[in-house]
């Protein structure tokens, strides 16, 4: 009955050692890549958003110096474009985010 339980503690101590040799930090190099791009695309995507984001103040800043060119819809305009731009400073932050968080993985 000792012996049993003997070889099965030896047994579990060497299988857990085994399993310590393994760095648990330590990412695999494809993985690192993925996370590198995956970094780069939110990165990126970011990038565009912005980009719509200025041309969609432009679009409100025509709304509101030229509001007799648009009648009654200026307003409309107006409020719609800035919701567009609300939504889209959402989605950089919402990139952003990801990305550094990829970034903090990565390490």
């Amino acid at each position: 009955m000792k012996s049993k339980l003997l070889i099965t503690l030896f047994l579990a101590q060497y299988l857990l050692s085994g399993c310590s040799l393994f760095d648990r930090h330590e990412m695999a190099p494809d993985l690192a890549i993925q996370h590198v791009a995956l970094t780069k695309h939110f990165e990126d995507e970011a990038n565009e958003l912005q980009t719509k984001i200025e041309e969609h103040k432009k679009f409100l800043s025509q709304f509101e110096s030229k509001s007799y060119l648009f009648g009654r819809h200026a307003n409309d305009l107006k409020a719609h474009s800035q919701e567009v731009i609300d939504l889209y400073q959402q989605a950089v932050t919402a990139n952003q985010d990801m990305a550094e968080m990829l970034r903090e993985a990565d390490h």
